[in-house]
């Protein structure tokens, strides 16, 4: 299916980097980008009941570990990205981090991820954030099926043409 454009100049297209003139869908080419080193932090949060916040900190869910196998799902998720986003780069990751904090009947997940490439990881940490944030949903459903995964975002990203980026920051 083709982006379609409605009224706007000649242009409009020109804004979009995963669409060619004529509106088709393609990847980005970074044949030319130069390779420097990348990183990206992306955080996400889940909330829960009292009741199944203290069975994660226990470590008595039935289903195991939630918060390491919550990890390891995650740092897969960062490694499939370009499996799961199709228009997203495959790149070798150099580095990914799952990381939690334990909050008022919440978990937050911290995904950090590193390359040297041509292009940047911030997918990569999103897609990591939110596959660790599932994990802990599913691994805990028979508990509390009202969890509430939010607020997942990019919080930093450092290298690149555009830079750094922190969350908050102009």
């Amino acid at each position: 299916m083709r982006f379609r454009r409605i009224a706007q100049g000649d242009d409009f297209l020109s804004n979009f980097t995963h669409f060619d003139q004529q509106g088709n869908a393609i990847m980005v080419d970074v044949s030319e980008k130069n390779k420097t080193e990348r990183l990206a932090i992306a955080t996400g949060s889940i909330t829960m009941s009292k009741e199944c916040f203290d069975m994660i900190k226990d470590g008595t869910i039935k289903k195991g570990d939630v918060l390491g196998i919550a990890r390891i799902a995650g740092i897969m998720g960062v490694k499939q990205t370009s499996n799961l986003i199709p228009l997203c780069h495959p790149i070798p990751v150099e580095k990914a981090h799952i990381d939690f904090e334990l909050l008022d009947n919440s978990v937050k997940v911290i995904c950090t991820v590193k390359t040297t490439e041509k292009t940047g990881v911030e997918m990569e940490a999103l897609t990591g954030a939110t596959i660790a944030l599932l994990t802990i949903y599913d691994m805990c459903k028979a508990v509390d099926k009202s969890m509430e995964m939010q607020n997942v975002c990019l919080q930093e990203k450092h290298g690149g043409k555009s830079g750094s980026f922190k969350r908050g920051e102009k």
